[in-house]
């Protein structure tokens, strides 16, 4: 029997290992990610609407915070309802019926002229004979007076019950069969009412009676088609709601029209049923899909990264909830302002921080996606969601050519900007009145611009050491003089910091030509001889034309002394806690390469001692990047053209394409991804720089009398 400590151990073990398994901790955190925006967006845990039901007395009174105008779907439907009931019910005549009934009174006529025609019969005879032939019952008396009859008032009988069926059966709408006993009744008074003998009267009346059938009947899909047309052809019903009007007074008994009404402004809080909370996972999940589909397609670096991937999820938390916090505020001075908070999500900062620290593209995606979870969090009141577009599109913008660190203020200036602009166009659309207008639209759009930027400010240095991401704002600030490294080198290797300003203007300009990132390469250029601050006169440049220390030492502690700079340098960079990125070029920015100069000494000095030529090379790694390859480049010329004689333009330009074509010819290239086009751009990058500084300086005649002078009054003096 297995012991608790076993299972405990063998279950910490399974835990382990689906730990360490990329797609579980993927999907776990996904799942994490979608339960907390669903209930986010779902459920007002501060909630600030009423929640009244029919029948219950209201607690307080509540005005509208604004004009609204909504369809009212009670009456809309009492008003459809009334034009349903409005459409008569008229029955459709069949003709043929007519006719029939027409037909068989002529042949039941025609019949009793024939038998009235034999006159070879006796009456008596005859009188049977009718008696069989009709199909109702008369009197001996009247079927004796027929026998004998004249077929010629039979005829006029005939025309006569013609007439009287025209009159009953064809006029008007018809004969229904609720109509028909009427309909008989008032064709054998009509029969009665004509001058035809008693005889024939009874016959008329008789055949009216049993012959008259209905010829009128209703259609009940047609008129179910005229009900659905009727109720169709009747507007909505709408209602206007104006600014201030009292929706409910303290005491009242809440109604059906009331609730409406509450709905309509967004003011009722309504309960989450299981297909609203379905409905908003599925819009979710639906959401969460589509960026990571873009990620994965567009964006291979950020999917392929959890981190990155748990890094949006976690500014989207952060902004939902404060954006469900401020729209929780109750205002009880200015309900009306209160309603309108919504306009102060700072969905601004999730598209700004996103844009900082990975990508503007995914960004905007972000931020619509965050704009459609905000119009159902506020209660479909897409308005809010559309501002918080506008202005999460404007610091998506302002912020991705980030190039000093006041452009961070800027962009919250114009997300505020943007947001007085589109809320005041979504109040005119809403029909807010002037002095709403105009007051939500300066103090709303502001505020959010201003709490966009706080945000942004406020979360970005926790996000970037958090997920160790290297920002364009943390670049800004390492390249601020004032950094106290780069103090350090100033004060320290005054000589090495001004050749690392130099390399700077050389690398970035590079980087601009041949798409790297110019921020990166010029605060790489800046920190990539900080290593020398340990030993500064070890190295020429700071060397201010006092004795070489090299001069005394062995070639080969020379070249330990040189080469250790780099290690020095990631040592302080480490300990300063800099970005791995700059890490990264002042480790790469001497690759492999030979410390030529102390290495030839080595191989003049004594030729019979064997001389390794790797004991006089950095131990690298060669760069493997755009930016370190670029920052050798640059620190290489740079000191090479420092040291140029008469560095005219075209001296100049072949040491340049020396240099490169000698690090080339090394392999100290091997490993980044430069093409030898980007080599090209990168030279004449160099040379039009280089240029700028070495150019040609025009002697001015006064100038050059004032030499003159001074020579000669030197040359006195030295007699």
């Amino acid at each position: 029997m297995l012991s608790l400590r076993h299972v405990g151990g063998g279950l910490l073990k399974g835990l382990s290992l689906l730990w360490k398994n990329k797609n579980f901790r993927r999907y776990l955190a996904a799942a994490l990610f979608f339960v907390l925006i669903t209930l986010l967006v779902s459920f007002d845990f501060v909630p600030q609407k009423v929640n009244l039901q029919v029948g219950e007395i209201s607690p307080s009174t509540i005005y509208a915070p604004r004009n609204v105008i909504y369809v009212d779907q009670e009456k809309t439907a009492e008003e459809r309802q009334k034009a349903m009931e409005k459409v008569p019910q008229v029955p459709e005549m069949n003709q043929e019926i007519s006719a029939a009934v027409r037909r068989d009174i002529n042949q039941l006529l025609d019949d009793v002229k024939q038998i009235q025609a034999n006159t070879d019969a006796e009456i008596s005879e005859r009188a049977s004979q009718l008696k069989a032939l009709l199909p109702f019952s008369l009197s001996e008396e009247v079927l004796t007076a027929l026998a004998g009859g004249n077929p010629a008032s039979t005829d006029q009988l005939a025309e006569g019950i013609t007439i009287v069926l025209t009159e009953v059966m064809d006029q008007g709408e018809g004969i229904t069969s609720d109509q028909l006993e009427g309909a008989k009744t008032q064709a054998a008074s009509k029969i009665a009412a004509r001058q035809f003998q008693e005889p024939y009267k009874a016959l008329g009346q008789a055949l009216v009676k049993h012959s008259l059938r209905a010829n009128a009947f209703f259609d009940e899909e047609k008129y179910h088609m005229l009900q659905q047309e009727a109720a169709e052809s009747v507007p909505p019903v709408r209602v206007n709601i104006q600014f201030r009007e009292r929706i409910i007074t303290q005491g009242d008994v809440v109604t059906e029209e009331h609730i409406a009404k509450l709905q309509a402004l967004g003011l009722s809080r309504p309960e989450h049923t299981f297909n609203t909370l379905f409905g908003t996972g599925l819009l979710v999940a639906l959401l969460m899909a589509v960026t990571l589909l873009y990620t994965y397609i567009h964006q291979k670096s950020i999917y392929q990264n959890i981190s990155y991937l748990n890094l949006i999820g976690i500014i989207v938390v952060i902004v939902l909830f404060v954006s469900r916090s401020i729209m929780a505020i109750n205002i009880s001075q200015w309900p009306e302002l209160g309603a309108l908070l919504g306009y102060v999500a700072p969905l601004a900062a999730a598209g700004m921080l996103i844009t900082i620290l990975l990508e503007s593209r995914l960004a905007l995606l972000v931020v619509m996606n965050l704009a459609l979870l905000l119009g159902v969090m506020s209660g479909n009141q897409f308005d809010f969601g559309l501002v918080a577009f506008v202005g999460g599109v404007s610091g998506v913008f302002s912020v991705s050519k980030l190039s000093q660190r006041g452009d961070l203020v800027r962009a919250g200036i114009y997300v505020g900007i943007a947001n007085v602009v589109i809320i005041a166009i979504a109040g005119l659309l809403s029909g807010l009145p002037w002095y709403l207008l105009i007051t939500s639209a300066l103090a709303l759009g502001i505020a959010n611009g201003l709490l966009s930027s706080i945000l942004t400010n406020g979360a970005l240095p926790y996000l970037e050491t958090s997920f160790g991401i290297t920002s364009t704002v943390r670049l800004l600030e390492l390249s601020n003089p004032n950094n106290p490294l780069l103090k350090q080198l100033m004060t320290d290797a005054p000589g090495s910091y001004h050749h690392s300003i130099l390399v700077g203007n050389l690398a970035e300009a590079a980087a601009e030509v041949v798409g790297a990132e110019p921020l990166v390469v010029r605060v790489g250029a800046y920190y990539h001889d900080i290593g020398k601050i340990k030993r500064p006169f070890f190295f020429i440049e700071n060397q201010l034309g006092g004795d070489n220390p090299h001069d005394k030492i062995a070639p080969s502690l020379s070249t330990l002394i040189l080469t250790s700079h780099v290690k020095d340098g990631v040592e302080l960079a480490r300990e300063h806690k800099l970005p791995q990125p700059i890490i990264d070029i002042i480790e790469q920015h001497h690759g492999q390469s030979l410390v030529s100069y102390f290495y030839h000494k080595a191989l003049e000095g004594d030729r019979n001692e064997t001389i390794n030529e790797e004991d006089f090379r950095y131990e690298g790694p060669k760069p493997r990047t755009k930016e370190a390859a670029i920052v050798m480049l640059a620190d290489n010329i740079e000191a090479a053209v420092r040291s140029l004689q008469n560095p005219t333009a075209g001296r100049v330009e072949g040491l340049v394409r020396k240099i490169i074509k000698d690090r080339l010819m090394d392999g100290q290239l091997d490993e980044c991804n430069l093409t030898f086009k980007d080599l090209d751009a990168i030279a004449n990058s160099f040379v039009r720089v280089l240029s700028g500084i070495f150019h040609t300086r025009i002697e001015y005649p006064d100038m050059k009398q004032e030499m003159e002078r001074r020579k000669t009054r030197h040359a006195g003096a030295r007699k």
